[in-house]
């Protein structure tokens, strides 16, 4: 199967960009990272680029299996936490989304409200689930999926790259020619609701198209201080 991908991060209405992005694709795989640093812990740029490089070459250098891309981010944890002993750095925290695609299989994992949706058989599912206060709360019948996007406790996260102990999630699924999946930090989905996500995918030829199309909604909603946004955009087509 033929991948294809785009890519975009953008430092929103904040003075710099805390968010990485990684993304390969090549013929029958690729491998794709979205980290976003923690506003308001030190760093957040430092600690998301170092998640986004272990998670990325690791992916890079072995296809990873289920329990594999589990280690990778044991690995990214550990990593961030060394880089807190230096100064400056000693909060310093990063989320982590990434999709392995190898042959006719997908691998993702997470940590933190960095989300990965899949497009399969006419169907978007949000695949990760968000470890944050807001979704647990949502979990839980407090509040409504939609809600999630405004509840005020949505930054509160319960789990982050950069401390003990590190439990992140992972999935896995067989792949279709035809499927498409979009990895995003919080200050995209935020703005952009799973409908219109499929709606805009449903009208796209490429990824940089639907990516476009999801962006142009995105940028009438944010507020002036927006945080950062970034997004990878992926098909699955047919040789």
């Amino acid at each position: 199967m033929r991948i294809s991908a785009y890519c975009f991060t953008n430092r929103g209405g904040r003075d710099h960009n805390e968010d990485s992005v990684r993304c390969f694709a090549g013929e029958g795989w690729g491998v794709f990272v979205v980290a976003d640093g923690l506003g308001g812990h030190g760093k957040g740029e430092v600690a998301s680029a170092l998640a986004a490089d272990i998670l990325f070459q690791g992916c890079l250098d072995s296809t990873p299996g289920h329990e594999d891309l589990l280690e990778l981010f044991q690995r990214a944890n550990e990593t961030v936490m060394s880089g807190q002993g230096e100064p400056g750095q000693e909060e310093m925290k990063t989320t982590a989304v990434v999709l392995s695609i190898g042959g006719d299989r997908a691998v993702w994992g997470h940590i933190g409200d960095s989300r990965l949706y899949r497009f399969s058989g006419g169907t978007l599912t949000q695949e990760t689930r968000d470890h944050s206060v807001t979704f647990m709360k949502y979990l839980g019948g407090e509040i409504s999926y939609m809600d999630i996007c405004h509840d005020d406790d949505r930054s509160s996260l319960l789990r982050a790259l950069g401390k003990l102990p590190c439990k992140p999630e992972a999935g896995q699924a067989d792949l279709l020619p035809g499927d498409a999946f979009l990895l995003c930090s919080d200050g995209f989905w935020e703005y952009v609701y799973r409908e219109e996500m499929l709606a805009d995918l449903l009208k796209s030829e490429t990824p940089e198209q639907w990516a476009r199309n999801m962006l142009l909604r995105q940028i009438r909603r944010t507020p002036e201080r927006n945080d950062n946004f970034s997004l990878i955009c992926v098909f699955v087509e047919e040789l």
